[in-house]
């Protein structure tokens, strides 16, 4: 039996699981998730912690599905190692839903399991949850299989990974370094204009802490290349921001001077 509490849950989840199940398993950039509103965002109560945790071991999936979700708004060491277990769940649902409270409880226990599913999971969406969290955990163990969920996985997965190697500045120097050769590869190459953005603005974010060196002005040239070239008006506001964002002064000048001549 489910008491109120979780009943009240239960109401608030109902049309996120009907949006997920329609959506789980495309190939579309567009994560059901990315739709919904967590409920705390709605004013509503968060689930009671004990409740949701009991609900991570239930028998039937939507139980479970809801129980992992609702650590998406809890943070509550105690349900991590029942979340990385959710990972393995049959069901995708439920397997997505731990992803990402998994990217909400961050634990470095959760680093190797969540890398693991990622190389052996069917399901992009579950992958792409997996990436998020793997970005939120700020460690270098990661780096590998986020540059390879960016060259290799679907739009979806590599929309995720260049944001989630953006956050390598708060890891090390090394991390930046080793990120940056797959970002401006994915800036200059990836066939979807949502990723090449996020890759724009992820080497922005690196550029941002790295020293003057071969690496950053490799990284300034891509994003003057995206801001001149790009055929996508969205890729360019990009690539101009991290720029601007950067405040490089060779970067400054190009900008200005294609302003100037009514190219952008």
């Amino acid at each position: 039996m489910v008491n109120s509490a979780a009943k009240s849950a239960v109401n608030i989840y109902d049309d996120e699981l009907s949006v997920l199940e329609a959506e789980i398993g495309g190939a579309s950039p567009h994560d059901p998730l990315d739709l919904i509103a967590l409920a705390g965002e709605e004013n509503e109560p968060k689930p009671d912690a004990d409740v949701m945790l009991a609900l991570l071991y239930h028998p039937d999936s939507q139980q479970r599905m809801l129980g992992a979700r609702a650590f998406c708004e809890i943070v509550d060491n105690r349900a991590i190692p029942f979340l990385i277990g959710l990972l393995g769940d049959p069901c995708p649902l439920v397997r997505v839903s731990a992803a990402n409270a998994l990217g909400h409880n961050t634990s470095s226990t959760a680093v190797e399991p969540l890398m693991a599913q990622f190389h052996r999971d069917w399901n992009g969406y579950v992958r792409k949850g997996v990436i998020w969290a793997l970005g939120n955990s700020h460690d270098a163990r990661t780096i590998d299989t986020l540059i390879d969920a960016l060259k290799h996985d679907i739009a979806a997965v590599r929309l995720w990974a260049a944001s989630a190697l953006g956050q390598t500045p708060k890891i090390d120097y090394d991390c930046m370094i080793k990120a940056m050769p797959a970002l401006i590869g994915g800036l200059r190459r990836d066939a979807v204009a949502a990723v090449r953005s996020n890759c724009a603005w992820a080497i922005g974010q690196i550029c941002a802490e790295l020293p003057s060196n071969v690496v950053y002005a490799t990284a300034i040239d891509a994003l003057i290349e995206a801001f001149a070239e790009d055929d996508e008006f969205g890729v360019k506001e990009d690539a101009r921001s991290a720029i601007l964002g950067v405040g490089d002064s060779r970067g400054l000048q190009v900008i200005e001077e294609i302003e100037q001549d009514g190219y952008f």
